[in-house]
């Protein structure tokens, strides 16, 4: 679903969509949730001994088993995951978990746009456009930065860590009961 700017009121005036619920659809839709799937992906792969079918992935994923073998087919490129042709086959993590960070696995996918949020570009030639978008460019920038710099803190073994941990007390309180 694609809606131009210019008709957004008129979309929304025609509609039964408040004003902030159809900004909701709309960040909503311009958000890439690769990097979440992947390592909603990896840890369940973490908790296996075998291979992974994309298709199981998938199912924990809730997408299409394309979607997750084009996805892991960046991360195989960059030395994180290996994979297993034929009946026994599947998606297996290559890498150690202590050595991968969320900086690697956001680059194995291409380092998509951290923010969905940019200046306006309608006219560069405006004094008023150009010093907002000096700004901004500097804040996301800095902004960026120190988000990448945590990426390379994380990695798959702190995740993997922290689970264990959620799944203990989960275990835990579920017996308490």
């Amino acid at each position: 679903m694609y809606v131009k700017v210019v008709t957004c009121q008129a979309f929304i005036a025609t509609s039964h969509l408040t004003r902030d619920l159809f900004r909701n659809i709309i960040c909503f839709m311009k958000r890439d949730s690769r990097l979440s799937s992947v390592l909603h992906a990896l840890l369940h792969m973490a908790e296996q001994d075998g291979p992974v079918t994309s298709e199981t992935l998938a199912l924990c994923l809730g997408t299409n088993p394309v979607v997750v073998r084009r996805t892991m087919g960046y991360l195989r490129q960059a030395g994180i995951v290996t994979s297993e042709r034929g009946h026994s086959g599947g998606w297996r993590i290559h890498a150690d978990l202590g050595s991968v960070t969320l900086r690697q696995l956001h680059e194995a996918l291409g380092e998509p746009a951290t923010f969905a949020i940019g200046n306006r570009n309608e006219t560069p030639e405006c004094l008023v456009e150009q010093t907002v978008n000096a700004a901004l460019e500097g804040t996301f920038a800095e902004a960026e930065a120190l988000l990448l710099k945590r990426f390379s803190e994380i990695t798959l073994a702190d995740l993997a860590s922290d689970f264990a941990r959620r799944h203990a007390a989960l275990r835990h309180s579920r017996n308490q009961s």
